[in-house]
């Protein structure tokens, strides 16, 4: 079967093609190959390609400059998804879409479902949730949250880079979610398109965080594989001590029972995946 995967060269879509499993004839292009903000282009390259799945890892995920830019965020993150459909509705393909928790506003105390209502508090969260409006009842859209990869440009590098400059960091700890290694996420995604399944669903790491919990936890283990030399202070900040220019939720965690279900496998908690990542980052040198 003929996939195409957008985001070629971002942290899932790296994952995705290295879990690709073996009936998937893959071919994966990025901002190189095709500019996603130019829709004839982009129709074009469908074309060509033919595929018969799209899965858009694919996005504008500078949160703060959305700001400024919301144009362009929306471009890719909503206009694209909508070419993306037509051409497959065209062809009877299906679209696969990646989503973000930053489409809720974090004022729930419990985890959002799939169902949940949207509340977008930022230019990134409201093109991404345009993006999502954009699929059909057959398409598939996987929201996620946090995500890291080895290798790629995420919290847990930059943590471990800053880790190694400082003695003292000062971290945000009144925003709560669920990291996720995009390895998992990848797998996930491959398992919900052999089901064939469509709609929406969630897939974060299990537990819950802050993101000062995170940073803690990306010390110890960094520490312990010797990619620090040693462990900083790390000290709670609240996020009006951290202004930046877009509002994020928070609270994001994401219920991902319903995936769970479907799939029939473990939810693997945060903290076991971080320390794998890091031994593949450790590797990387």
């Amino acid at each position: 079967m003929r996939v195409l995967i957008t985001g070629a060269n971002g942290q899932l879509g790296g994952a995705l093609q290295k879990l690709a499993p073996a009936w998937a004839d893959i071919n994966a292009i990025d901002v190189d190959d095709c500019d996603l903000t130019d829709a004839p282009m982009l129709r074009a390259r469908l074309v060509v390609e033919a595929p018969e799945i799209i899965i858009n890892a694919a996005a504008y995920t500078a949160v703060d400059r959305a700001e400024s830019e919301e144009e362009l965020a929306r471009a890719i993150n909503a206009g694209a998804v909508a070419t993306m459909v037509e051409a497959m509705a065209e062809t009877g393909g299906k679209v696969v879409h990646v989503s973000t928790d930053f489409v809720f506003d974090g004022g729930s105390s419990t985890a959002y479902a799939p169902s949940s209502p949207r509340n977008p508090l930022s230019a990134y969260g409201r093109t991404k949730a345009e993006g999502e409006d954009k699929l059909r009842p057959q398409d598939l859209l996987v929201r996620t949250a946090w995500v890291y990869e080895a290798g790629g440009a995420n919290f847990v590098r930059t943590m471990i880079r800053l880790m190694k400059e400082r003695d003292e960091l000062r971290v945000v700890a009144d925003q709560t979610g669920a990291p996720t290694w995009a390895t998992g996420l990848a797998r996930t995604i491959w398992a919900l398109v052999e089901k064939g399944a469509s709609g929406t669903f969630h897939h974060c790491d299990d537990g819950v965080a802050t993101w000062h919990e995170f940073a803690v936890a990306i010390a110890e283990e960094a520490h312990a594989l010797g990619l620090i030399p040693r462990i900083p202070v790390i000290h709670a900040i609240t996020t009006a001590e951290y202004p930046t220019p877009a509002r994020r939720p928070a609270f994001s965690l994401l219920d991902c029972s319903a995936t769970r279900a479907l799939l029939g496998d473990r939810a693997v908690h945060w903290r076991e995946n971080l320390r794998l990542m890091l031994e593949e980052e450790a590797k990387l040198g």
